[in-house]
């Protein structure tokens, strides 16, 4: 029985993951011809733009004692980086700056990597059973997360036509 709540988190991050990416191909998908990339973008950038909460591994009282280094740091790090090239690809989006379309690249990418990399190192140093009120980041945040990611590699590769 104890394996069943070690995987709970598993469940919660593939459950949910699944219900954004419903959620994405009934409401953002089907509209995505129609939409300028720039109204899906911000959006999807003032989100990630957010990531700096991934701070709160590292933070006392946010998970429990015991919490692997191995993934808080890298996971932490990289949500950061990942949160501060969103907020600067918004600016180069929201000008039509010809910097948009790499910067967004670049996030996307960095962030979609973070978002593996943490996602693993959680897997093999058992990190859920030391999230503490941060598990929810992992549960609920993450999934969003991924979809968008998702959505923005759609953008960039079949809808973004010169600037956005």
């Amino acid at each position: 029985m104890n394996g069943l709540f070690d995987r709970i988190l598993t469940l919660n991050l593939i459950a949910t993951t699944l219900v954004f990416y419903v959620a994405a191909r009934i409401y953002v998908l089907p509209n995505l011809n129609r939409l300028n990339p720039r109204a899906v973008l911000i959006p999807i950038l003032l989100l990630h733009s957010l990531r700096h909460l991934g701070l709160m591994f590292l933070t006392r009282g946010a998970t429990y004692p015991g919490l692997p280094q191995q993934f808080a740091y890298p996971a932490a790090l990289g949500d950061f980086v990942t949160a501060v090239l969103a907020f600067i690809s918004i600016f180069f989006v929201v000008r039509g700056s010809k910097a948009a379309r790499p910067f967004v690249w670049l996030f996307n990418i960095v962030g979609t990597l973070d978002l593996i990399d943490a996602i693993t190192l959680a897997t093999i140093h058992n990190a859920p059973p030391f999230m503490g009120p941060a598990y929810w980041i992992p549960a609920f945040w993450v999934p969003a997360l991924l979809v968008t990611h998702y959505i923005t590699f759609v953008i960039l590769i079949k809808h973004w036509k010169d600037n956005a």
